[in-house]
């Protein structure tokens, strides 16, 4: 299975759930957003498998410090554009894997998504 962890390194998410892949024993390739950035087409992917809802991370520093305004008239094309403009806008981890998509690190969601058990 070929699985792709996109997020940024020093994210506590990540550390997190890099670790259980580890532990798991399960092989993965890392994205870090801070170093190599958005992929566009990516982003795009994401948004329509899950919604720019579900993608956007409204709970970090960087979206509450958005002028109010911006918060409150969000759309598919904004927040697709603020989460490119602001990697750490976009809800950590995301997982590409061969049958799917993961949003956040959940193990017991990721364990029956990630392994034969």
């Amino acid at each position: 299975m070929t699985i792709t962890v996109y997020g940024i390194s020093n994210c506590d998410t990540i550390k997190k759930a890099r670790k259980w892949l580890e532990g798991q024993g399960i092989n993965y390739a890392f994205h870090d957003y801070k170093k190599s950035g958005v992929p566009a087409d990516k982003l795009a992917d994401w948004v329509i498998l899950e919604s720019w809802e579900t993608i956007l991370n409204r709970g970090g520093t960087t979206f509450r410090k958005l002028d109010e305004m911006v918060r409150n008239n969000l759309d598919s094309d904004r927040a697709v554009m603020l989460m490119r403009e602001h990697p750490s806008m976009i809800k950590r981890p995301i997982v590409e894997y061969d049958d799917g998509l993961l949003v956040g690190f959940h193990g017991p969601t990721w364990a029956a998504a990630l392994t034969d058990s």
